[in-house]
């Protein structure tokens, strides 16, 4: 799976599962009656909006994936296609607490989906211009970085492949 795919497919779930927590939160607080708890979850979830806003403020590429990009390994074949396996197997922890955070919404409460929503929400707004830092550095250097198939509990390793430079003119601008 290309390693801009897999961070916009990141941004994507992260979205969506910020969106199911706050749903299933209005369900718990109401069906518990807890007006007081809807209230402190929208003033956390409008934190945290102004958290990621401020997060993804940077055109930049992250440090981390700055240096996941600079030790990835060249290689001179395209690996297997497998987007499924590779997002089940990168972002499984993701799919652990919004399904955690679900089932024990009715038992505990719906501050923890809150909670959770929260999160995620910061992590789609953080995240969600660090695809198009690395197609910028993929079309400048020629290349194209696919996601290494590894254990889901160790950390993420790139490949670069040879792929099409991109020639800008100069009139394009910055």
């Amino acid at each position: 799976m290309r390693f801009v795919d897999l961070l916009r497919s990141t941004v994507l779930l992260s979205a969506v599962s910020a969106s199911a927590m706050i749903i299933v939160t209005l369900v718990a607080a109401t069906y518990d009656g807890g007006d007081n708890a809807v209230h402190a979850a929208t003033i956390w979830w409008a934190i945290t909006l102004l958290v990621g806003l401020r997060l993804s403020r940077h055109r930049e590429t992250n440090p981390a994936i700055g240096r996941l990009l600079a030790d990835a390994r060249q290689a001179t074949e395209l690996p297997r296609h497998r987007p499924a396996a590779t997002m089940l197997n990168r972002l499984w922890p993701l799919l652990v607490m919004v399904i955690a955070a679900g089932a024990v919404a009715t038992t505990v409460g719906p501050q923890v989906p809150a909670l959770v929503g929260g999160v995620t929400m910061i992590w789609a707004l953080g995240w969600r211009r660090q695809a198009h830092a690395v197609t910028a550095i993929e079309e400048r250097d020629g290349v194209t970085f696919y996601v290494v198939r590894t254990s889901p509990f160790r950390s993420i390793k790139l490949e670069r492949v040879p792929g099409f430079r991109r020639e800008r003119m100069a009139g394009e601008g910055v």
